[in-house]
């Protein structure tokens, strides 16, 4: 079993996001455990789709039983599946109105990005400054989140909120800097 890639850093993008990403779902389950499945059941939930994105990602990065196709296809998926949930249907009362109005149009904008981008047929035609922009859009509404939490009053959740904001830009990195490498691989 050889791996994907073989240039030092794509190895190391990837590496980061799987570990930071499993280090961030264990936190997660921990606060799950910790605050109750009664308070933050939704955290689980959205760890299903963040596990699988890291499977995903970790079969793909070693020449699994996974295509470039269906990779693309479900990990794109299960991150619009949790900016769905987490950040539209379900969006956490923010204390400033103008900050929730923007997040919720960035996750709408988010949305809309990864619909386009993994309804394409020739999907590989997808520029590399395109593929950024989803990570782009995903850390801004990661970084709002967090503007969000220093104005309000801090509390245990506090600190478990910070650390849950950011696991998905980072398995959005992790699924954009492969899919540049295998847009790099057939040009």
């Amino acid at each position: 079993m050889g791996i994907r890639f073989k240039n030092k850093s794509d190895v190391f993008n990837v590496s980061v996001t799987a570990i930071a990403a499993v280090v961030s779902v264990g936190i997660m389950l921990y606060g799950v455990w910790h605050f109750g499945l009664e308070n933050a059941w939704p955290e689980l939930v959205l760890n299903v789709f963040y596990i699988a994105c890291i499977v995903m990602m970790w079969m793909y990065f070693f020449n699994g039983p996974i295509t470039t196709k269906q990779f693309n296809y479900w990990c794109t998926l299960n991150v619009g599946i949790t900016v769905l949930l987490r950040d539209i249907l379900f969006a956490p009362p923010l204390v400033n109105y103008p900050l929730h109005l923007t997040c919720l149009t960035l996750s709408v904008v988010l949305v809309l990005m990864l619909t386009y981008f993994y309804a394409r047929k020739d999907w590989k035609t997808y520029s590399k400054r395109n593929l950024w922009m989803i990570f782009i859009v995903d850390l801004l509404i990661a970084t709002l989140y967090n503007i969000d939490i220093f104005l309000e009053t801090s509390d245990e959740y506090s600190t478990y909120l910070m650390v849950e904001i950011w696991i998905r830009p980072t398995i959005t990195y992790g699924m954009v800097a492969c899919f540049v490498k295998e847009t790099e691989d057939k040009e």
